[in-house]
C-alpha cells in the first residue's frame, strides 16, 4: 500500500466536512460515510482469475519441500547430514525429524520451524529484531500463544466481517498488557494469511516501535498532522521481516497535542482508506486515563477489545471504561483477563 495514494486522497477529498471552531461533531456520523470510502464490488475478469490462480500455485510451492531441504536452506544441515539421518531413520523406523534429533544434528525448535514452513505457518525464533514479548513469534506452541489463538478464533466467530475489520485494544490504566495483547493478536491474525496492519495510536507513551525494534521517527502522528515528506511516503508502514502478512504503523514523533490530532476529521479518513488495503487493522491505544484520546479512537474503530490484568486492574475503572465506550457507541466485542 502506498502512503502517497492515501495522502493524495486526503488532500483532494471533495466531500470533507469543515467543522466550525468551538463545535463538536457526533463521532457516530463518521461511520455513515457510504460513498467515498467503499469501493464498489465488480466481477473479476478471466485474466484476473487466472492471475489469482497462478499466485495461489506459486505461493504453495513450499508444500512440496521435504523437511531435509528446508533444514538445509535454514543452514541447520548439510548433504552429508541428510544421508546419515535417512540411514538412521530406516534402521530405527523413525520419522525424519525424530531421527535428526536423536542424532543431535538439530533440536526440537529446528524441527518445529521446518514443520511450520511445510504447513505455511509463520514462525521464526531466530528473528532477533523482535521483543521477547512476541510470544506468537518466539514461542508459538506455548501456553500464551494458544491463548492468543483462542482469542483470535472467538473474534473471527463473533466480530470479524468485511464491514468490521478495525479493532481497538483498550484498558482502564497503564501496565495492564494492552500493547502486548495488540502486538501478539496482530501477529496471530497475520499467521492466518490475512493482511494485517498494527497501528500504534498511543501518542502519549508509544511502545510498538520497541516491541518490533524499529526506530523510524515518522508514523501516525505525522500522518495526522499532514507532515509526511514525499520521500518517506512509500516506506510506510513498516513491513516486519519474516512475517509477510504483517505491517506496523508506529506512532512516530510524540506530538504536543495528541488529543487534538486524534479528534480531528483526518483520523477517520485515514482509517477508512487503510481499510481498503488490509484485512485486519489492530489499534494499540493509550490507557483510559487519557479519556479524550480513547474516546476518539474507539469512536472511529467502532469495535474494541477490553484488556484487564489479574491482580492489577480495578473493577470500578473497568466499569467506567465500559460506560465510556457506550457513550461513543463503540461495540465492546470481548474482554481479556491478562495473567502474564
Amino acid at each position: 500500500m502506498k502512503i502517497k495514494n492515501l495522502m493524495d486522497h486526503l488532500n483532494n477529498e471533495p466531500n470533507a466536512r469543515k467543522i466550525a471552531p468551538g463545535t463538536e461533531e457526533d463521532p457516530s456520523s463518521w461511520r455513515d460515510e457510504k460513498v467515498t470510502y467503499i469501493e464498489n464490488a465488480r466481477v473479476e475478469t478471466v485474466a484476473e482469475q487466472a492471475e489469482q490462480k497462478a499466485l495461489l500455485v506459486n505461493g504453495t510451492q513450499w508444500a512440496n519441500q521435504s523437511m531435509g531441504d528446508i533444514l538445509i536452506e535454514l543452514g541447520k544441515l548439510n548433504i552429508d547430514d541428510i544421508g546419515r539421518i535417512i540411514d538412521y531413520q530406516r534402521e530405527k523406523g523413525l520419522y525424519f525429524g525424530e531421527a535428526a534429533i536423536e542424532l543431535k544434528l538439530v533440536d526440537q525448535d529446528d524441527i518445529l520451524q521446518a514443520l511450520s514452513t511445510q504447513f505455511g505457518y509463520t514462525y521464526n525464533r531466530a528473528e532477533g529484531r523482535l521483543s521477547k514479548d512476541m510470544v506468537m513469534a518466539y514461542s508459538p506452541f506455548g501456553e500464551q500463544a494458544e491463548e492468543f489463538r483462542s482469542i483470535r478464533s472467538q473474534l473471527l466467530n463473533n466480530w470479524y466481517s468485511v464491514d468490521r475489520k478495525t479493532l481497538a485494544i483498550v484498558s482502564p490504566e497503564s501496565g495492564e498488557g494492552r500493547s502486548y495483547v495488540a502486538a501478539n493478536l496482530a501477529l496471530a491474525f497475520s499467521q492466518l494469511g490475512r493482511s494485517t496492519l498494527l497501528i500504534d495510536a498511543d501518542l502519549r507513551v508509544p511502545s510498538q516501535h520497541e516491541i518490533f525494534c524499529f526506530n523510524r521517527r515518522i508514523g501516525l502522528s505525522m500522518l495526522l498532522a499532514g507532515r509526511i515528506r514525499l520521500e518517506d511516503m512509500d516506506e510506510l508502514p513498516d513491513q516486519i521481516s519474516s512475517f509477510q502478512h504483517l505491517s506496523v504503523l508506529g506512532c512516530g514523533a510524540i506530538p504536543p497535542n495528541p488529543g487534538e490530532l486524534l479528534s480531528q476529521e483526518r483520523f477517520p479518513l485515514i482509517l477508512r482508506e487503510l481499510e481498503k488495503y488490509y484485512d485486519v487493522i489492530i489499534l494499540d491505544t493509550p490507557p483510559a486515563t487519557y479519556a479524550a484520546d480513547v474516546r476518539s479512537i474507539a469512536a472511529v474503530a467502532s469495535s474494541v477489545l477490553l484488556v484487564t490484568r489479574s491482580g492489577h486492574s480495578k473493577m470500578d475503572k473497568a466499569k467506567e471504561l465500559m460506560n465510556m465506550m457506550g457513550e461513543v457507541r463503540a461495540n465492546v466485542v470481548g474482554a481479556v483477563l491478562n495473567q502474564f
